[in-house]
């Protein structure tokens, strides 16, 4: 089965390639099929951006997954205009900022908010598959129990499609994402029974 994900970040065509192991499934990317243009994503939740993109890229190939992520600080008020929340790349207006420029962006408010905050990530997946939408968000509570310090002083290290590995660190062991074993990155939340439940989610909805 040919899957094109909705994506050109090299980090998620991993992330679901090592979800969908052992199963017969080519991944394609925007990229390879040339695809530039985006849809505004005008949704409230990690779900319904994921779904607006699904739905957009359907019109470029039959079946499709789109994942969308926001990330969250625990330490702001869910409201408060410096929460992160949807806008991960875009968290100044419309200008979209490349990996070094997110380090530094989030490394500064960071250390105006003391140097080390909890966060969390909410990820939602959408799946098209010719003509019909499947989609997933796992709730915050069971989220938040995979939080992880965010701080302000970077790791040299990089994973690239994951720029905010270098200023995050696993709570039991304090290391950084990018010095930790491969499971610990932003892909945290998607281990252990909730790797089993997107993994459940994307066999049905692609019918594998």
């Amino acid at each position: 089965m040919r899957v094109l994900l909705g994506t050109t970040n090299p980090s998620k065509v991993k992330r679901f390639k090592d979800l969908l192991n052992g199963y017969d499934v080519e991944f394609l990317t925007l990229k390879d099929l040339k695809i530039t243009s985006e849809p505004k994503e005008i949704g409230n939740t990690p779900e319904e951006n994921a779904i607006i993109k699904a739905k957009y890229y359907s019109a470029y190939f039959d079946i499709i997954i789109c994942n969308d992520s926001g990330l969250y600080f625990e330490e702001l008020d869910i409201l408060d205009k410096r929460q992160p929340g949807l806008n991960i790349r875009t968290p100044i207006g419309d200008k979209r900022l490349n990996d070094d420029e997110m380090i530094d962006y989030y490394s500064k408010l960071v250390e105006s908010l003391g140097g080390k905050v909890s966060a969390y990530y909410l990820d939602g997946i959408a799946v098209y598959n010719k003509g019909k939408i499947f989609s997933f968000m796992d709730n915050q509570s069971s989220t938040k129990t995979d939080s992880f310090y965010m701080v302000s002083t970077p790791s040299i290290k990089r994973h690239i499609g994951w720029p905010l590995d270098s200023i995050s660190i696993v709570k039991s062991t304090n290391l950084y994402f990018v010095d930790s074993k491969e499971s610990e990155s932003k892909d945290n939340i998607f281990v252990n029974e909730y790797r089993k439940k997107i993994t459940k989610f994307l066999v049905e909805s692609l019918n594998l």
